[in-house]
Formats: C-alpha cells, sequence, structure tokens
C-alpha cells in the first residue's frame, strides 16, 4: 500500500524539502572550511586581475551560468563587475568545438582559450565523472589555474583530480544541484566581503 507521502502531494513536497534542508545542514557542518578556502581562492585570483570559468553539463551548465552572472552582474551590493565566463554560454562555441574535437574536448578547447595561471577552475558533475568536465580540468591543471569541484555522490573521477573537491553529502541529483546553488551563493557572498568588506 502507498506511503501517506506518495498519495498526499503537500506530504511529498514537505519530505522532499525537508531532505533538501537536511543535505544543506549535513554540507554546512562538513564543507564549511573547504567552501571558504574556494571563496579566498577566487578573491585572490580577482584582487590579480584574474577570472573564473566555470562549466558542467545540463542542470549543471545552468549552475554555471547562474553562477557567472553573480559576478558579472550583481549578488546582493553595488559593486565593481567582476570577470567570470561559464563556458556553457555559446552555442557557436560548444557546436563548433564538439564537431570539429568532439564533444568530450568542449570545455577543455575553451579553457585553452581563456585559462591563465592565476585563475580559478570551477567544475560541476553531480556524479564527478562527466568526461569533458574531466578534460577541462586536466587542460585547467596543465595551465596553471586553480580547480573547485562541486560534485556530489562520491566524488566520482574528479574527486582527485580537483585542487578542491566540495562533495555535497547525498546520492540524490536533485539534492545535490540545489545544494550546489547554495554553496555557490555562499562562495560569492564571502567573495564580496572578502574583495569589498562586509555587507552594510
Amino acid at each position: 500500500m502507498p506511503s501517506q507521502s506518495s498519495t498526499d502531494p503537500a506530504a511529498r513536497v514537505k519530505a522532499i524539502l525537508d531532505e533538501s534542508a537536511r543535505v544543506k545542514g549535513l554540507t554546512a557542518e562538513e564543507l564549511s572550511p573547504a567552501i571558504a578556502e574556494a571563496a579566498g581562492w577566487i578573491a585572490r585570483a580577482y584582487d590579480a586581475g584574474g577570472k573564473v570559468l566555470l562549466f558542467g553539463n545540463g542542470g549543471s551548465a545552468s549552475d554555471a551560468q547562474h553562477i557567472a552572472a553573480e559576478w558579472t552582474g550583481r549578488l546582493s551590493r553595488e559593486r565593481a563587475a567582476l570577470p567570470a565566463l561559464a563556458l556553457t554560454a555559446n552555442t557557436s562555441d560548444l557546436t563548433a568545438i564538439g564537431n570539429d574535437y568532439g564533444f568530450d574536448r568542449v570545455f577543455a578547447r575553451l579553457v585553452e582559450a581563456y585559462g591563465r595561471s592565476g585563475d580559478v577552475a570551477l567544475a560541476i558533475s553531480t556524479s564527478g565523472d562527466s568526461t569533458n568536465v574531466l578534460e577541462a580540468v586536466e587542460e585547467a591543471s596543465r595551465r596553471g589555474l586553480r580547480t573547485v569541484g562541486l560534485l556530489g555522490k562520491s566524488g566520482g573521477k574528479l574527486r582527485d583530480r580537483v585542487d578542491l573537491a566540495l562533495v555535497v553529502p547525498s546520492n540524490d541529483t536533485q539534492r545535490i544541484q540545489e545544494t550546489h546553488i547554495a554553496i555557490a551563493h555562499a562562495i560569492a557572498e564571502i567573495v564580496d566581503d572578502l574583495l569589498f568588506g562586509p555587507a552594510a
């Protein structure tokens, strides 16, 4: 017989939101120091004239664009624009590179084009096993970029290939993606604080 939560939509919504909150709470307990470290790396890159490159597939591609816009636009205060490139955003780039070099190289080729030593690469993957993300991280490392992974589940292959792995403690893709955005917002707020002082 179906449980009440599976037959009552409101109960199901509450269960989903409760689980999302639980995963974010675990993330806060386990990853806060590492998240703060990632923010420090990004703030130092910006202070030195560098930028952030962001990439991922599917929902993670949308997250890359969302996060980049928090820096090029603004998060919650007026401040100078900060350079961030979502490598997922230009369909001409993605289709040309995918056609000529294969889909596995779409992000690596763009890291080659835009990445410079001292920049930060933010790789987003719920599984940690996306080949095109792995190849981009390898290219970033070769070029002297610091690499941060927003990951989930076991962290996959990326866990040991990025300089700093932020692995959300969940196996549920939706909960991981929700927590990735929460982490990214926390990073963006801390970057603003480090560069421009605490918010009024």
